[in-house]
Protein backbone atom coordinates (compact mmCIF):
# COMPACT_ATOMS: atom_id res chain seq x y z
CA UNK A 1 0.00 0.00 0.00
CA UNK A 2 0.84 3.67 -0.60
CA UNK A 3 0.34 6.96 -1.56
CA UNK A 4 2.43 9.39 -3.80
CA UNK A 5 1.54 12.99 -4.08
CA UNK A 6 2.77 14.87 -6.63
CA UNK A 7 1.57 18.90 -6.29
CA UNK A 8 0.81 21.39 -8.99
CA UNK A 9 2.88 24.02 -9.52
CA UNK A 10 0.31 26.57 -10.97
CA UNK A 11 -2.65 25.30 -9.15
CA UNK A 12 -3.74 24.67 -5.16
CA UNK A 13 -4.14 20.90 -6.58
CA UNK A 14 -1.95 17.61 -6.26
CA UNK A 15 -2.32 14.59 -8.40
CA UNK A 16 -2.78 11.79 -5.76
CA UNK A 17 -1.71 8.01 -6.31
CA UNK A 18 -3.27 5.24 -4.28
CA UNK A 19 -2.17 1.67 -4.64
CA UNK A 20 -3.17 -1.37 -3.22
CA UNK A 21 -0.97 -3.92 -3.07
CA UNK A 22 -1.08 -7.46 -4.36
CA UNK A 23 -0.59 -9.02 -0.93
CA UNK A 24 -3.78 -6.93 0.18
CA UNK A 25 -6.13 -7.96 -2.06
CA UNK A 26 -4.49 -11.38 -3.78
CA UNK A 27 -7.92 -13.23 -5.01
CA UNK A 28 -9.31 -9.36 -6.11
CA UNK A 29 -10.69 -8.85 -9.80
CA UNK A 30 -11.73 -5.21 -9.10
CA UNK A 31 -11.39 -2.55 -6.35
CA UNK A 32 -12.43 0.80 -6.41
CA UNK A 33 -11.29 3.74 -4.46
CA UNK A 34 -14.07 5.27 -2.35
CA UNK A 35 -14.03 8.53 -0.56
CA UNK A 36 -14.58 12.41 0.24
CA UNK A 37 -13.61 13.11 -3.44
CA UNK A 38 -15.86 10.98 -4.78
CA UNK A 39 -18.96 11.34 -2.74
CA UNK A 40 -18.42 7.94 -1.08
CA UNK A 41 -19.82 6.43 -5.10
CA UNK A 42 -18.86 2.72 -4.58
CA UNK A 43 -18.43 2.92 -8.31
CA UNK A 44 -16.99 6.53 -9.44
CA UNK A 45 -12.95 5.39 -9.48
CA UNK A 46 -12.23 1.78 -10.36
CA UNK A 47 -8.35 1.00 -10.04
CA UNK A 48 -6.64 -0.61 -12.62
CA UNK A 49 -5.30 -3.81 -12.15
CA UNK A 50 -1.31 -4.23 -12.42
CA UNK A 51 0.78 -6.94 -13.75
CA UNK A 52 2.13 -7.28 -10.09
CA UNK A 53 -1.51 -8.11 -9.17
CA UNK A 54 -1.60 -4.35 -7.01
CA UNK A 55 -3.96 -1.62 -7.87
CA UNK A 56 -3.45 1.79 -8.47
CA UNK A 57 -5.55 5.20 -9.32
CA UNK A 58 -4.39 8.68 -9.50
CA UNK A 59 -7.09 11.16 -8.69
CA UNK A 60 -6.71 15.43 -8.93
CA UNK A 61 -7.47 16.92 -4.87
CA UNK A 62 -7.47 20.06 -3.74
CA UNK A 63 -4.36 20.97 -1.71
CA UNK A 64 -4.96 22.31 2.36
CA UNK A 65 -7.92 19.46 2.71
CA UNK A 66 -7.74 16.57 4.38
CA UNK A 67 -9.90 13.23 2.58
CA UNK A 68 -11.40 10.05 4.36
CA UNK A 69 -11.03 7.20 1.76
CA UNK A 70 -11.01 3.24 1.90
CA UNK A 71 -10.61 0.47 -0.55
CA UNK A 72 -13.55 -1.43 -1.79
CA UNK A 73 -12.32 -5.16 -2.96
CA UNK A 74 -15.18 -6.76 -5.51
CA UNK A 75 -17.69 -4.39 -3.94
CA UNK A 76 -17.28 -6.68 -0.57
CA UNK A 77 -14.40 -5.91 1.48
CA UNK A 78 -13.28 -2.46 2.73
CA UNK A 79 -9.93 -2.22 3.51
CA UNK A 80 -7.49 0.93 4.77
CA UNK A 81 -4.40 1.73 3.21
CA UNK A 82 -1.49 1.72 6.02
CA UNK A 83 0.06 4.16 4.61
CA UNK A 84 -2.09 6.73 5.04
CA UNK A 85 -1.30 10.04 6.67
CA UNK A 86 -4.16 9.24 9.52
CA UNK A 87 -7.33 7.27 10.63
CA UNK A 88 -10.24 8.62 12.19
CA UNK A 89 -13.50 6.99 13.32
CA UNK A 90 -16.33 6.34 10.64
CA UNK A 91 -20.06 7.25 11.10
CA UNK A 92 -21.40 3.54 9.97
CA UNK A 93 -19.45 0.50 11.58
CA UNK A 94 -16.53 0.03 14.25
CA UNK A 95 -13.85 0.29 11.49
CA UNK A 96 -11.43 3.75 10.64
CA UNK A 97 -10.90 5.41 7.39
CA UNK A 98 -7.98 5.98 6.19
CA UNK A 99 -7.44 10.00 5.78
CA UNK A 100 -4.50 11.47 2.71
CA UNK A 101 -4.15 14.98 3.85
CA UNK A 102 -2.40 17.27 1.47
Amino acid sequence: MSIKKQFLKTKPQANVTFQLGAESAPEASQVTLVGDFNNWDETATEMKKLKSGAFKATVKLETGKEYQFRYLIDGKVWENDWAADKYVPNNFTFEDNSVVAL
